[in-house]
């Protein structure tokens, strides 16, 4: 069972930044998939970001491409997203995802861990 934990949300003026952390623990972090999917109120959730088990292969929305970053560290079993340019439509709760594979999908019922989400909000 692997539990995720994110952090590093908050509450950010839009063009500003902030950096996501999840921290994996009790599976075997490096045969994972990993991704941030974000939820707006309103909206149907959406994958924003993925990355593959060795890091060598990255997915991102259309919508983030060029402002968002993910990354991952398989020594300390955790994975980032650096959110850069930011605004007020990236506004959501982000939440970690964990699929037992070495390729990113884009559709959440593939991943089967999840953590509990991480609160970003940007104000105009």
């Amino acid at each position: 069972q692997v539990q995720l934990v994110e952090s590093g949300g908050g509450l950010v003026q839009a063009g500003g930044s902030l950096r996501l952390s999840c921290a994996a623990s009790g599976g075997s972090f490096s045969n994972y998939a990993m991704a941030w999917f974000r939820q707006a109120p309103g909206k149907e959730r959406e994958i924003a970001a993925g990355i593959s088990w060795s890091g060598g292969s990255t997915y991102y929305t259309d919508s983030v491409k060029g402002r968002f970053t993910i990354s991952r560290d398989n020594a300390k079993n955790t994975v980032y997203l650096q959110m850069n340019s930011l605004k007020p439509d990236d506004t959501a709760l982000y939440y970690c995802a964990a699929r037992r594979a070495y390729v990113v999908r884009v559709n959440g019922y593939e991943y089967d861990y999840w953590g509990q989400g991480t609160q970003v909000t940007v104000s105009s």
